[in-house]
C-alpha cells in the first residue's frame, strides 16, 4: 500500500519539503507520497490525532509547532530534548510517535560537505541565542567542534545558552566583533538578512580573519549582506541551504532508511532560487 507523509506549519504554502521529498521517493523508487497540511495553533491536537488515525507514516514540523507537539509525542531524541523542538516524527510499527530534531545534525552534514576537517578545529562564535542556535550548538560539540562562543542583541540570553555547553562563554555583539579574528568557524543564526524579515547584518564582519568559515543558515537570499562582506574579506562561505536539505534528507532517512542524493538536490534548488 501506497505510503504518505506530509509537513505541517503555520503557514505551510511556501515549504519546499513537499517538491524535495517527492523527488527523492521517485529517484529511490519508494511508492510514497508527500503533501503540505495547514495547522493553526489551534488544530495541532486534533491535527496530529488526524494525521495518525489516517495512517499517515510521518511528518516534518515547522513553526509555530516545534515546542507544542512534543507533549503529543510519545518519545523524542536527545537533540529534540536540548533544543525542545522537533522538526520530524515517525509512527512506529507499534503506532506510537516518536520525534527527533534532524536541524543541527543537517547543518553539521552541510558544514562537512563543504568543508570536510578544516572547521573541526578552533573557536566557534555562534550568533544568535534561540532555538536554531541550540540546536546547531549541540550538534557541533556531539560532533567534537569547540570551544563555543555565544553572543546575541540581549547578552542575557547568550549567558543563558552558554550555560548548558561546557567550556563556552558568551559576549555581547560588540565584543564579539572586537574578538571577530579569533574564531575559526562563525555561525550566523539569526533571521537578520533574510528576505521579507531585518535587512542588514547581526553584526560587523570587519575584523574577521582571512580563512575563517563564516555559515549563514539563511538560504533566501542565498548570499545574505553578512555573507557577501565576509567574502570580501577573504572569509569561506556557506549559506544554509545544505543545512535545509541535510536536515530534510536526515527525516527521509529516518523514514525509508536510505540516505539520498543531497549534492543534486542542492544545485537544484539553487538554481530555482538564482544561484549558479
Amino acid at each position: 500500500m501506497k505510503k504518505w507523509y506530509a509537513v505541517i506549519g503555520d503557514p505551510i504554502g511556501q515549504s519546499m519539503s513537499p517538491a524535495m521529498h517527492d523527488t527523492w521517493f521517485n529517484e529511490n523508487h519508494i511508492d510514497a507520497s508527500y503533501i503540505p497540511v495547514h495547522v493553526t495553533k489551534e488544530d495541532l491536537e486534533a491535527a496530529v490525532e488526524s494525521l495518525k488515525r489516517l495512517g499517515c507514516s510521518g511528518w516534518n514540523v515547522t513553526v509555530p509547532h516545534k515546542s507544542a507537539i512534543i507533549p503529543m509525542l510519545d518519545s523524542i531524541d536527545e537533540s529534540a530534548k536540548m533544543m525542545n523542538a522537533v522538526n520530524t516524527v515517525k509512527v512506529l510499527e507499534d503506532g506510537t510517535l516518536f520525534g527527533m530534531n534532524t536541524d543541527g545534525r543537517g547543518f553539521v552534514r552541510s558544514l562537512a560537505e563543504m568543508f570536510g576537517i578544516d572547521a573541526e578545529s578552533g573557536d566557534v562564535l555562534i550568533i544568535g541565542a534561540g532555538g536554531a542556535a541550540r540546536g546547531i550548538s549541540f550538534a557541533l560539540k556531539e560532533s567534537g567542534y569547540g570551544p563555543l562562543t555565544f553572543t546575541n542583541r540581549t547578552v542575557a540570553k547568550a549567558q543563558t545558552l552558554s550555560e548548558d555547553f561546557l567550556d563556552s562563554n558568551a559576549l555581547s555583539l560588540e565584543q564579539a566583533e572586537k574578538k571577530l579574528g579569533a574564531f575559526n568557524l562563525i555561525v550566523q543564526t539569526t533571521t537578520v538578512g533574510m528576505n521579507y524579515a531585518e535587512s542588514g547584518m547581526a553584526l560587523s564582519p570587519d575584523l574577521l580573519s582571512s580563512g575563517s568559515i563564516v555559515a549563514d543558515i539563511i538560504y533566501n537570499p542565498l548570499e545574505t549582506e553578512f555573507l557577501k562582506e565576509a567574502g570580501k574579506l577573504g572569509g569561506k562561505t556557506m549559506n544554509g541551504l545544505g543545512m535545509f536539505v541535510h536536515q530534510g534528507a536526515l527525516a527521509f532517512e529516518l523514514w525509508t532508511g536510505i540516505y539520498p542524493d543531497t549534492e543534486k538536490m542542492i544545485r537544484s534548488i539553487s538554481t530555482k532560487l538564482g544561484g549558479n
